[in-house]
């Protein structure tokens, strides 16, 4: 009995000592295959909200979390600005600026940038052990490792992760992961210990992400879920209770997010399901001390009090709601339960590619090969059902509406996927394997070896609780017993796991051809999650590529715009443009700009919409009313870059006529049709967006044929009037252009007739700046 103890303590150390390493390995998979931007093109910042993360990290490590918290910041939405401590999820910034004060005190000289670019792969490994964890919690060790395994590679996940893409999911998913992890563990073992961690774990996803909201509902619906089908337990309550309460105290310490966390309808869910749970813990504690009868009367009571208190709750909660007239939820939130209330309210959140919804073929490139394993997971989790594969079950579901809505939330959906693959494969290969194991000749020696000395230590107890005295006399027959017990193989009837066991068992041709089928599945979705990672998700948006056949070619053309305005404007002019390029201008070429990607000024974005979509007299008013010197506009006519400001006009187009009406989306249309061509509408031809884009686009091939819309231009031959050409890149993807000041335009339409005085006040009324608006 000693030995097999022994033995089965040394196999669960070596197992436990394997699985430590094969975790380690897995985190050094999921951050080096993240590493291909680096090694491919160069140490730099993706994308266009990373560079406002990166510029606020830097203001944190060089002045301090106190600054932070009150630093205003003037050079962003001019001329009304923004208070960057109460409006951004610090949990990124603070973790770079931590991440960043502890290697330089252990001497280790990294910039501010480098840390920054290199945050997300290390939150990748995190959030794969997490991974690891939470579904150990529910399915084991070998499901937890597989699911580890598949997040580490999963494209959807390193689409957002990569290095260089320095935004709040790069921490935020390893933070939603690991909450759920530790609400399963204090489900399952019931301590306060862990209640307490899935907590602060809950206030450090609020202070990463807006997301944290799919938290603070899915964890009640599962609640819910739990007291319906009658499985309450103390152990739901300690998962549940300090979670609501502990957690909205600390995420109201959240400066962005305030008294959101009890005023606004994402989070009355968490309170109704807290009302109710203490509901039913107080009808079970009442069942427990009182007799049949008098629990009746009890419960009369108790419901009746119940219902009074819960309907006076449900109309307070309603006359708040009815107060709001998004009946208390937020646009992006309304965008997720009705999928085409963006579209019709809210132009600014339709236009935003994130915000679309997938295709089909999106799914295949995000999770690939998962989405063929989740339907076998999600049958694995209903043997046994517990409360953990439950939540798993919600977690699958509600994330695959979500993504559904949202091409971004693919994100959310992509651990789920990898949990109930990794369950599926995990039982897949356990059914195969020991299929094979049952049916091999060696190995079925072998275990009825073991069977054999297993049966015969057992014996060895009933022994020893003889007397001494029935020892001593049955001591010669009890040796020649057992001699013949060595001799013969001791037949036990079969237990009940050992009949499943059998019954699970399948031919061994059967098992071989699927382990290599699902050996030759993984290795699809190793060599796709590579590409993807190389290919698909590594190109820096600031830094583009081509192939031809002339070889790969760079266009450089963004950073050498932003190099232009920092080396060649004064500190304090103001740069406008449409509202992608804001962070970008800021950070890189430190100038002051009239809007940026916070979009929270859905006015200020709509002026700037207008203009560009007004004739030249009407724009340059408005952008000189805002103290504009320099307009910058993206235009991919002449390389074939697509998501050009040609491209994203109609935005502006909706976007200003949502607030000016005098802007109307079919005068830009013909027939219907948005076209640029000789067709096009005048109102088209004569905007300022159509004049900036193509200003001398005839001069490059002396036919202005446009790439991305592969057609002629209507208007080849025009001059500028009240904007002056200063800088277009060498491949014409940026061009950037000057307010003429009053006087250049009101120096030629003088009369000279006119007297001296009255020309005076003429330039003296003409040269007052006036908002139209």
């Amino acid at each position: 009995m000693a030995a097999t103890d022994a033995q089965t303590s040394l196999r669960h150390a070596f197992g436990n000592v394997l699985a430590f390493f094969i975790l380690i390995l897995i985190g050094v998979l999921a951050f080096s295959i993240r590493l291909f931007s680096v090694i491919k093109y160069e140490s730099v910042i993706h994308e266009f909200d990373p560079y406002f993360n990166y510029r606020v990290t830097q203001f944190l490590t060089k002045n301090g979390i106190y600054d932070f918290w009150n630093w205003f910041d003037d050079r962003t939405w001019y001329p009304l600005g923004r208070v960057i401590g109460g409006t951004v999820y610090p949990g990124l910034t603070l973790t770079a600026g931590t991440l960043w004060w502890v290697l330089n005190s252990l001497n280790i000289p990294l910039s501010v940038e480098t840390v920054c670019v290199f945050t997300a792969p290390i939150f990748s490994a995190f959030a794969s052990w997490a991974t690891y964890l939470l579904t150990k919690e529910v399915k084991g060790a070998g499901a937890g490792l597989t699911a580890a395994v598949l997040l580490a590679m999963v494209p959807s996940y390193i689409s957002r992760s990569v290095a260089g893409s320095y935004d709040n999911e790069a921490v935020a998913i390893f933070a939603l992961i690991f909450t759920f992890y530790l609400y399963i563990k204090t489900l399952n073992t019931g301590s306060l210990f862990y209640a307490t961690l899935n907590s602060i774990a809950y206030f450090y996803m609020v202070c990463s992400w807006g997301g944290y909201t799919f938290i603070i509902n899915l964890i009640p619906m599962h609640v819910l879920l739990c007291i319906v089908t009658g499985r309450y337990s103390s152990r739901l309550y300690i998962a549940y209770a300090p979670l609501v309460v502990l957690g909205t105290l600390l995420a109201a310490l959240v400066p962005v997010v305030g008294f959101n966390a009890v005023m606004t309808s994402e989070h009355f869910a968490s309170f109704l399901v807290f009302i109710l749970i203490h509901v039913v813990a107080l009808v079970y504690y009442i069942k427990g001390i009182l007799s049949p009868k008098m629990f009746k009367v009890a419960v009369t009571l108790v419901v009746s009090g119940g219902l009074a208190v819960g309907f006076a709750m449900i109309a307070v909660l309603v006359a708040m709601v009815a107060a709001s007239p998004t009946m208390g939820w937020s646009g992006r939130s309304l965008s997720l339960l009705d999928p085409t209330y963006a579209s019709k309210y809210i132009p600014i959140i339709a236009s935003v590619s994130e915000h679309q919804p997938p295709t089909w073929p999106s799914y295949f490139m995000d999770i690939n090969v998962l989405a063929f394993l989740v339907p076998a997971g999600i049958i694995a989790c209903f043997s046994p059902l517990s409360d953990a594969s439950s939540f798993v079950i919600l977690y699958i579901v509600t994330s695959v509406y979500f993504s559904g809505v949202m091409v971004r939330l693919m994100l959310v959906l992509a651990p789920a996927a990898c949990i109930l693959s990794g369950i599926a494969l995990s039982q897949a290969f356990d059914v195969f394997t020991r299929s094979i194991k049952l049916q091999l000749p060696s190995l079925s020696v072998d275990s009825h070896v073991n069977a054999g000395d297993a049966s015969s230590e057992s014996v060895v107890p009933d022994d020893t609780v003889k007397t001494d005295k029935t020892e001593d006399t049955h001591k010669e027959r009890t040796s020649k017993k057992s001699k013949k017990k060595e001799k013969e193989p001791v037949e036990k009837p079969p237990s009940k796991s050992q009949i499943k066991k059998r019954l699970l068992v399948l031919p061994l041709e059967t098992s071989i051809i699927a382990i290599v089928l699902l050996v030759l599945l993984g290795a699809f979705y190793v060599v796709h999650s590579v590409w993807a990672a190389a290919e698909a998700y590594s190109a820096p948006s600031i830094v583009l590529t081509s192939h031809s056949h002339d070889g790969l070619h760079v266009f450089d053309d963004f950073r050498e715009a932003y190099a232009w305005l920092s080396h060649n404007t004064e500190v304090d002019d103001k740069v406008a443009s449409w509202w992608d390029y804001g962070y970008q201008t800021t950070a890189m070429a430190n100038r002051t700009v009239i809007v940026d990607n916070n979009t929270w000024n859905n006015t200020h974005i709509a002026t700037v919409g207008t203009a560009m979509s007004s004739p030249e007299k009407a724009a340059w008013e408005i952008f000189n009313s805002l103290d504009v010197k320099y307009v910058l506009v993206v235009f991919g006519g002449l390389v074939g870059y697509p998501s050009d400001d040609i491209n994203k006009f109609l935005w502006m187009v909706r976007i200003g006529g949502g607030v000016f009406p005098h802007i109307k989306e079919p005068d830009y249309l013909r027939d219907g049709q948005y076209r640029i061509d000789n067709m096009a509408t005048p109102t088209m031809l004569n905007c300022l967006m159509y004049k900036l884009s193509y200003y001398r686009f005839v001069e490059t091939d002396g036919k202005a044929y446009d790439r991305v819309r592969r057609t002629e231009i209507g208007k080849k031959y025009f001059k500028l009037t009240h904007f002056e050409e200063v800088f277009t890149t060498h491949h014409w993807m940026v061009r950037i252009y000057k307010l003429k000041p009053p006087k250049n335009r009101i120096r030629g339409k003088t009369k000279k007739t006119k007297s001296k005085a009255s020309s005076k006040t003429v330039s003296k009324k003409q040269g007052i700046k006036k908002n139209p608006f």
